[in-house]
């Protein structure tokens, strides 16, 4: 049971569930004791089926002689006692397994690490927590050096492990902090930031999962191809709650696919952008400079300009969104033009007062509301706006351009110029920010909802009526003799605002699926990756997603690649939470062996003199090469050196960075020479060679790297020693870099 997979148990414990809640007879509270038992134990099943390596992983032998076994979940003998079996590694039980050194051995005797792949137990290793007989060349800092330096140097897969077995002090610290204020996570590469993360959203989610089940856990990832890279890490610990997006998916009905330059994408994350959209909202709000003239029935109105002035500056006044303060720039306009049609056709012709009262003057109102050209009037002067066709107008139109960016430079303005066709990723914010300014006038929505809420709540008492008529007329002479008491119905136990009440919480969507298609969703806790790269319009948006500030944001200023991207973390943070957060530093890199890092540093001192690199915990043994070629054999340069970096590997992943513009080119070429390897916008990270842009790259890893060009990657970009840092620290093994001669 330790190591294996429990296949069509998920079945079985549904099946249990159906029968164990149709039987009748019992208490009410007996019976809801039974529901919740088989839950419990649904729910188990449901865990032992989503990890499929082995359970177990580690064995805490204690000063006073007990063993406790540690694992991916908790196991419990709920047959006696309910004593563990396995200890859930996030219990608080289980952290001696990371803690526990020879200097501070927490009453640990021995550390056992288990290995294992699948269903079998690979190898094993022992420390013994005595500083008597404790390893000299051990490094004192690391726990479980053995099992970590063999999970470092095994191959890669193309997906990220979890690393719940080699968990490391300054990782722990980290991953089990508490829950509520924001807490940043600053580490240089390999220091396992994403790692952390994830396990730390497994770990609040086991923790804290009362404050958390209902509201949810948001994470953030840079892109398509890292979401797709970690995807597998949360659910084999035994964790399918948390929603994952990009920046670019996070507007519901948006998928932000559509690339853009690098200057328009700065320009769209500044923090003006916020008066740039009320400008451009505004003028949409408009008023004419001469008269209009609207026909109804064969007659004319006018409406002029001073009249739609006030009725706009009443509607602004009103404080509501755009969409919404519609309503009030509607009564102001029509009751204004119900005026003049009462003046003129109620006219005494005597000179006398007005012929109409006022239940004429409701009926004049009421009558011009359902004009087609009173309405499209309305239309043409304060339009009910979606953020999409808000932001389409505004780029398509270099009047409105200007109208909404005074101030602003001819070239600026160039930069939002373009033409309908999707949405970039610096769009998101955008229209999010739009939708707050516009307001959606729900209504008629809420009053659909309470419609089908209605009919649902007849249909549950129809279901409990028809329980209640297919009971035996001999019922009242029957008696359960086991338990003395009558044999009860589910109309005896439940009400139908309680049936409907359970049919909503078992709808089959988990909160993350809800608040995937809620923009105003509240998330219990937010985790962003690579959050350096975030504009300060990102900013505002993740902060709208969480208005408790309860946040893990993961990230290396030195490693920011986006024009727009946080320059420090006070500068991106304290707008919103001032300097109530807290800072945790990851200073030890797992990934990245001395040889390698050595050469990263030389980048890293040109991004900022002051900036030290993470400390390496192994040597590879192997030293990076560097070489020129010339320009015309550069692409058969690579495709050879691809093929022997290739042949050397027995199981891992050779990652091949290039600078975007050479993209297609190297490509080809390496295709034509590998068909397996991968390429393009979204690679398949299983391949065993993967050519992708620095871009691309962001938080994945690989056994070998090979770094194109490495100056056209600084010339491609403002920050383009920031990108080249992250190229040359994606390796676990090998480093090379060709350069192209000049």
């Amino acid at each position: 049971m330790l190591y294996g997979r429990l296949d069509g148990l998920r079945e079985q414990a549904a099946r249990r569930l159906a029968e164990e809640l149709s039987a009748s007879g019992g208490s009410p509270q007996a019976r809801s004791q039974r529901e919740s038992a088989v839950r419990m134990y649904a729910e188990q099943v449901e865990q032992f089926s989503a990890v499929e390596n082995g359970l177990c992983f580690g064995r805490l032998d204690t000063d006073d002689d007990a063993r406790h076994y540690v694992g991916r979940i908790g196991i419990f003998d709920t047959s006696g006692g309910y004593d563990p079996l396995l200890i859930d590694w996030r219990a608080p039980a289980a952290r001696a397994f990371y803690l526990a050194t020879a200097a501070n051995p927490q009453g640990v005797r021995r550390r056992r690490h288990l290995r294992t792949r699948q269903r079998k137990v690979t190898a094993l290793n022992d420390e013994v927590l005595d500083l008597a007989t404790a390893s000299p060349t051990a490094h004192e800092e690391l726990t479980g050096e053995a099992s970590l330096l063999a999970a470092l140097n095994a191959g890669r897969t193309g997906r990220m492990r979890d690393i719940v077995e080699t968990i490391q002090v300054e990782q722990d610290r980290v991953i089990r902090a508490d829950l509520p204020g924001t807490l940043v996570v600053q580490g240089g590469p390999g220091t396992g930031k994403t790692a952390v993360a994830l396990h730390r959203a497994a770990y609040l989610l086991y923790t804290y999962r009362r404050e958390l089940s209902t509201r949810g856990v948001l994470l953030v990832g840079p892109n398509e191809t890292f979401l797709r890279y970690i995807s597998q890490v949360l659910p084999t610990l035994a964790e399918t709650g948390v929603l994952l997006r990009t920046p670019g998916d996070l507007f519901p009905g948006v998928s932000a696919r559509r690339g853009e330059p690098a200057r328009a994408a700065a320009l769209k994350g500044r923090a003006e952008m916020v008066e740039v959209l009320g400008a451009a909202v505004r003028d949409r709000q408009w008023a004419p400079d001469e008269p209009l003239e609207i026909e109804i029935e064969r007659d004319v109105v006018t409406l002029a300009p001073e009249t739609v002035r006030a009725a706009r500056e009443r509607a602004r006044r009103s404080g509501r969104p755009h969409n919404l303060a519609r309503a009030v720039f509607d009564v102001e306009i029509v009751h204004a033009l119900a005026d003049q049609i009462a003046e003129r056709i109620g006219a005494d012709p005597l000179g006398g007062e007005n012929l109409l009262d006022e239940a004429d003057v409701a009926e004049i109102r009421r009558e011009l509301r359902e004009e087609p050209e009173v309405r499209a009037t309305l239309d043409q002067l304060w339009p009910v706006l979606t953020p999409q066709r808000l932001l389409a107008d505004l780029y398509a139109d270099p009047d409105r351009i200007a109208a909404a960016t005074p101030g602003w430079s001819d070239a600026d303005r160039a930069l939002l110029r373009r033409e309908p066709g999707g949405w970039s990723v610096a769009d998101v914010p955008l229209l999010d920010e739009a939708a707050e300014l516009l307001g959606e006038d729900d209504r008629a929505a809420a009053a659909r909802r309470e419609r089908i809420r209605a009919l649902q709540r007849e249909y549950a008492e129809g279901v409990l009526e028809i329980a209640r008529g297919s009971q035996s007329i001999d019922v009242e002479d029957v008696q359960d003799e086991a338990s003395g008491g009558e044999i009860l119905s589910v109309a005896d136990l439940i009400d139908a605002d309680l049936l409907l009440e359970r049919q909503e919480e078992h709808d089959g969507l988990t909160a993350a699926q809800r608040a995937a298609a809620d923009r105003t969703w509240a998330f219990g806790h937010v985790i962003v990756d690579e959050a350096q790269e975030l504009s300060p319009m990102a900013w505002r948006l993740l902060m709208r997603r969480c208005p408790s500030r309860s946040m893990t944001i993961v990230g290396d200023v030195a490693q920011t690649g986006a024009l727009a991207g946080t320059p420090s973390w006070a500068d991106a943070l304290e707008p919103y939470v001032g300097r109530r957060w807290r800072l945790e530093e990851l200073t030890v890199s797992y990934r990245t062996p001395t040889e390698i890092m050595a050469v990263a540093a030389e980048v890293l001192a040109e991004i900022d003199p002051g900036l030290r690199p993470p400390r390496s915990v192994r040597d590879s043994g192997v030293p990076p090469w560097d070489r020129a070629v010339a320009e015309e054999a550069l692409a058969r340069e690579l495709t050879d050196a691809v093929v022997a970096e290739a042949a050397g590997l027995a199981d891992g992943r050779l990652g091949v960075i290039v600078p975007g513009g050479r993209v297609d080119a190297l490509g080809a070429a390496l295709v034509a020479a590998l068909p397996e390897a991968a390429v393009g916008e979204h690679p398949e990270l299983e391949s065993r060679v993967v050519l992708l842009t620095v871009g691309q790259a962001k938080g994945l890893e690989f056994d070998t790297v090979l770094v194109v060009d490495p100056e056209g990657i600084v010339a491609e970009s403002p920050r383009g020693h920031s990108d080249l840092y992250v190229a040359l620290t994606r390796a676990t093994q090998r480093l090379g870099i060709l350069r192209a001669a000049s």
